[in-house]
């Protein structure tokens, strides 16, 4: 497993890249044994930055990737706090994702659809003022402005394995092709801290 430790605004010195280092390869070992790289960030959070954030990343395999955070005044705290996070993933979906990893070994190409991926700037704040001169100028605005554009993968999957994958990565929505029928599905987390499915094809 590839590992990269760096800091914001804080100097990781190599005790705490030994004990990160040999912790999330005793995870990786305990629990998958697949993981291809780790990136474990530590930055300073809070009023007066006096806590120390830790974020893990770990991609295990094939787009799948496994996201924790820790906050706390101690590094290595932050750091056990977020670890420990990512062991309650790793053991809860342990079965499924050694069985998501053999398929998506054995998945061709051709069924994994490309689409892509923008990130749109929010428009800027106006006051009221001059909202109402826009309106009464006609000045409609245009389309938002694509502040990155990447390629994204759209995977065939059943909804457990979609669910999972949005649980460990920590996003807030996933898009996918169903396994049962083929037609587009989305997975989202909603704000009550549960899991909506929409499929179109439901109906």
């Amino acid at each position: 497993m590839e590992l990269t430790v760096h800091g914001k605004q804080i100097d990781v010195g190599d005790s705490l890249r030994g004990h990160v280092a040999g912790k999330l390869e005793d995870l990786n070992q305990k629990y998958f044994n697949h993981a291809t790289f780790a990136t474990v960030t530590f930055s300073r959070e809070g009023h007066g930055h006096l806590k120390t954030k830790a974020h893990i990343s770990i991609q295990l395999g094939k787009n799948i990737m496994v996201v924790a955070d820790g906050v706390e005044n101690d590094p290595y705290v932050s750091f056990e706090i977020a670890a420990t996070k990512v062991g309650k993933q790793l053991r809860r979906y342990k079965k499924k994702l050694r069985d998501h990893h053999e398929r998506m070994e054995q998945t061709p190409e051709s069924e994994i659809s490309k689409a892509r991926d923008y990130v749109l700037a929010l428009e800027p704040e106006q006051d009221e003022k001059a909202a109402e001169q826009d309106d009464a100028q006609g000045n409609a605005s245009g389309d938002p402005v694509v502040v990155a554009e990447m390629t994204t993968d759209i995977e065939t999957m059943s909804v457990s394995e979609a669910v999972m994958r949005l649980d460990l990565s920590g996003e807030s929505a996933l898009l996918f092709r169903n396994a049962s029928h083929g037609h587009l599905n989305l997975v989202r987390r909603r704000p009550d801290g549960n899991i909506g499915w929409i499929d179109p094809e439901g109906e």
